[in-house]
């Protein structure tokens, strides 16, 4: 029977991964559309500076609720509840979940509303006169709609504990699109300051479009769900319990990208729009493909443990099988950042005031994010396995291990290196990114060693990864020769030739080395297809 029960919870999160990671795909291609057509207004300039700050600050609310706290606190009891067929109690749990959400979330805001200013100190201390002024702004504006944006978490949460993953993660679309809307309405002819306070505005029109997109599916979904302050269930003290370790554990990207604007704001002008146009691209491959195998997992995972509290061996095989999943795709994409960024960061931003020079400083920062992108992605599902356990202590401590070398690494390798080595204080900001790559390395191979005390032996076999990187060398080999070819060519089409060729190769490179992935990822095509 448990055999039998597995069969279809691993095709369910086969399927999950794949409509999550859709979600993400569609959500992302918005964004670089939107931060295309930013970059088109702004470039990188001091306005550019002040938005992108000012963007990190609320966006850290909603990202820590969003993409962790919340989803690993909530969706752990709830999917159980659901798995054990006690739907109205399910309901009673999201409902209380939802009224306490929404409390905290409205002080929250009002704080940060009138605290602006020393946020601004703490975030940005590097901003000075009008960039200061206008970042204080923007926050301001910014900050209800990221309270908007944490109402949509708790929609994804129960959205994705019944399975419904595409919405969900293909909701910020909505946002996104509001806020490209926005730009080619009001872009061509403002001031640029203006400019980035209508787009903030046009951020929060966003925001409650986001919500209103998923509220109605929930409220089928769930039909006897009630607002209520309910503290008195243990269901719900458990979420409550679990949160607060959660939030720091799981935010942790946002700590350090907090840490690492903090650090760029004391970089030369444009560093800071700089390390967020490479941020943009450097967090696709993590959202698209270590989210959505995480976020899929997870309510599966949970869901599993709560059928069989013992059934360590099931959690292993699904993590083990995550991970090469998460790899077949990773690998390629720090190589790709690595060898071929500026390719990357030319197609997708070079136009109007972003030069082929900005784009050459992008590349530099994304190849400094490449040296971590895989232990950033497989950490996410080492997390979730953790979550799924019920514990979110050991993924804090070792989250709070990252936060202190990222801030550490990050201020030696950003400031005082490039005068060690003799180079321009703007290339610190590829500094600032590499050293946070290497505290994601430490802080996977920690959680990694510790789960495998409990759960038994886990993680990428050497070969297995060996021939992932030959094959990823090849095709940045071939993609490279490529760009040498065409060095003229406009950089859309440049990138579209290069990156192809890559591709082509990279795949072929997988059969000639017998990755069973490659076949598995054509044969979910086809049958897509």
């Amino acid at each position: 029977m448990k055999s039998a029960n597995r069969r279809p919870q691993s095709a369910m999160a086969g399927r999950g991964s794949v409509a999550v990671a859709l979600g993400i795909l569609l959500s992302r291609l918005a964004g670089l559309v939107r931060q295309r057509v930013f970059s088109h207004y702004f470039g990188l300039t001091a306005p550019a500076d002040a938005f992108m700050a000012a963007f990190r600050i609320p966006n850290f609310l909603n990202n820590l609720f969003g993409e962790g706290a919340l989803s690993a606190s909530f969706i752990p009891v709830y999917a159980s509840l659901l798995a054990r067929g006690e739907r109205d109690e399910a309901d009673r749990v999201a409902g209380a979940i939802l009224a306490i959400l929404a409390l905290a979330v409205s002080a929250i805001v009002l704080v940060g509303v009138l605290a602006t200013p020393l946020l601004i100190d703490a975030i940005a201390p590097g901003f000075t006169g009008s960039t200061r002024e206008l970042t204080i702004a923007l926050v301001r504006i910014l900050f209800p709609g990221a309270g908007l944006m944490v109402m949509s978490a708790w929609c994804l949460g129960v959205l994705n504990s019944h399975h419904r993953f595409l919405v969900s993660y293909a909701a910020p679309v909505v946002w996104n699109a509001a806020m490209i809307v926005t730009l080619l309405a009001f872009g061509g002819g403002t001031a640029l300051p203006r400019l980035a306070a209508i787009l903030a505005w046009g951020s929060v029109v966003g925001s409650g479009l986001m919500f209103a997109v998923q509220l109605p599916i929930v409220l089928r979904l769930a039909p006897r769900l009630r607002l209520a302050l309910d503290t008195a269930s243990d269901h719900v003290r458990t979420v409550v319990r679990n949160f607060a370790p959660v939030f720091v554990s799981r935010g942790v990207v946002q700590l350090s990208g907090y840490i690492d604007t903090l650090i760029a704001s004391l970089l030369p002008t444009g560093a800071v729009a700089a390390l967020l146009n490479a941020q943009t691209l450097g967090l696709l491959p993590v959202s698209l493909f270590g989210m959505s195998v995480s976020a899929a997992e997870l309510p599966a995972m949970s869901g599993a443990m709560g059928l069989d509290p013992s059934g360590t061996a099931a959690l292993r095989a699904r993590l083990d099988a995550g991970l090469r999943q998460i790899a077949f795709f990773v690998v390629p994409s720090a190589m790709g950042f690595l060898a071929l960024g500026d390719v990357v960061a030319a197609a997708l931003f070079q136009t109007g005031r972003f030069t082929h020079g900005d784009a050459v400083y992008v590349w530099a920062i994304l190849a400094g994010s490449a040296v971590g992108l895989l232990a950033s992605t497989l950490g996410r599902l080492y997390s979730s396995t953790y979550y799924a356990l019920r514990d979110t202590r050991t993924p804090l401590n070792f989250a709070l291990v990252r936060v202190a070398l990222t801030t550490v690494l990050g201020y030696v390798c950003a400031i005082p290196l490039p005068h060690w080595i003799g180079v321009a204080d703007m290339w610190g900001a590829a500094g600032l990114t590499a050293s946070a790559g290497v505290a994601g390395w430490i802080e996977m191979l920690l959680l990694r060693a510790t789960l495998n005390r409990r759960i038994g032996p886990s993680g990428l076999p050497a070969d297995y990864v060996l021939r992932l990187w030959a094959a990823a060398a090849a095709g940045a080999a071939s993609g490279y020769a490529i760009k040498r070819a065409l060095a003229t060519l406009h950089p859309i089409p440049m990138a579209v030739a290069v990156l192809g060729v890559y591709g082509v190769v990279f795949l072929g490179m997988t059969f000639a080395l017998r990755i069973p992935e490659a076949s598995h990822a054509l044969r979910r095509l086809g049958r897509r297809g």
